[in-house]
């Protein structure tokens, strides 16, 4: 699933260290065919891979369509307890570059933890607020006096929702009452059942439970969730120095498997099986594949452009100023940062037109002719 924006400050002074275990990846030392020995890249996972998200988009496709062996990379994997836990693996050192949540990144960095971003992720808003159909609520101002399910108080989804109301001139702390409800079933029956109003989920979720045969009204989201990022690629300071080559090889095998999963989710998915089989639950991958296919589908929308086919996307990773600025305001009035950060400190973009060097038509024209 994702995890945009759950990371609280809080956690960064935790060590990780205790959270950390394998899951996942290649053998140290392999080389390629004219014999000369891969560099390794650990990556740290903000939590274990049991259904269809980024890991899948990116790294499960790189692995397995060979993006990876082009760069001449081995990449492992460690499983880690959220992305606070992630960015603090490698700020210790236990991990070279972690998918992280900009409010970890901007919190750490804060914090005077010496990470930085080097290339987007998820760019478009996920969170979305949902009611039942037929339902009276139909805009933000509707929901006063009414209760709006949660993931967690701790989850990105709360401070989602506070800033939802906070646009339709609503008191967030008056005004509305913010219920957990996990996700799933779970959320699903706080809403049929009257527990809550609303919920605040993001769109992954809200795809899950539409593939039951589920149906949900949407709220149109505001403008100020435009443009606020969510995950990004994040390495420490001297590792970025240390192995700037390979964390950019790294960068372009993941942009790559991430063009190949918006051609072919379904080729991806399958990808993501062989790597994670963790995800299958024991169920055969032809029972699931449907289903897990357009989850999948959901999270790469999050991750590429809106408009355009694949062909066109291009600038894999950049991040503008003004994006930094709507985050770190969004973040900030969430209480997860106190001041803007310092970009020079926080984004560094110099791998990005490397890290964008390469064949996007090979790569589609191998996703096209994928059979499964």
């Amino acid at each position: 699933m994702n995890r945009i924006l759950r990371a609280g400050a809080a956690g960064l002074a935790l060590a990780a260290m205790g959270s950390l275990g394998a899951c996942g990846g290649g053998d140290p030392g392999s080389a390629d065919a004219s014999g000369q020995k891969a560099d390794t890249i650990q990556m740290a996972i903000a939590s274990a891979v049991i259904g269809p998200k980024e890991e899948v988009a990116t790294f499960s496709v790189a692995k397995e369509e060979g993006f990876l062996a082009e760069e001449n990379l081995t990449v492992k994997t460690i499983n880690t307890d959220g992305s606070v836990a992630a960015v603090q693996a490698v700020a210790s050192g236990s991990a070279d570059i972690t998918p992280a949540d900009t409010s970890a990144v901007l919190a750490a960095r804060e914090k005077g933890v010496p990470v930085v971003a080097v290339g987007g992720l998820v760019q478009n808003w996920p969170w979305r607020i949902a009611t039942a159909p037929g339902s009276a609520i139909t805009s933000a101002g509707d929901l006063k006096g009414k209760k709006i399910g949660v993931i967690s108080l701790a989850s990105g989804s709360a401070p989602f929702a506070r800033s939802f109301v906070e646009d339709a001139g609503l008191d967030p702390e008056k005004d509305v009452d913010l219920v957990p409800v996990g996700v799933g079933s779970q959320a699903l029956s706080a809403l049929e059942g009257g527990k809550v109003d609303a919920l605040a989920l993001y769109t992954q979720a809200y795809t899950t439970i539409e593939l039951t045969g589920k149906k949900f009204a949407y709220l149109e989201n505001g403008a100020r969730f435009d443009g606020i990022r969510s995950l990004s690629y994040v390495v420490r300071e001297d590792t970025l120095a240390k192995k700037k080559d390979a964390i950019t090889r790294f960068l372009r095998a993941s942009y790559k498997g991430l063009l190949f999963s918006a051609v072919n989710p379904e080729a991806a998915m399958r990808d993501g099986y062989a790597v994670f089989p963790a995800i299958l639950s024991g169920q055969k991958a032809d029972d699931r594949i449907k289903n897990d296919t357009e989850i999948l589908r959901t999270w790469v929308a999050s991750a590429t452009p809106r408009e355009g086919e694949p062909a066109s996307f291009g600038s894999w990773g950049a991040i503008s100023d003004q994006e930094w600025g709507k985050t770190a305001d969004y973040l900030k009035a969430a209480g997860q940062i106190t001041k803007a950060p310092d970009l020079k400190a926080v984004w560094n973009d110099s791998l990005l037109e490397d890290a964008n060097d390469f064949d996007a038509a090979a790569v589609i024209g191998k996703a096209g002719a994928t059979t499964d």
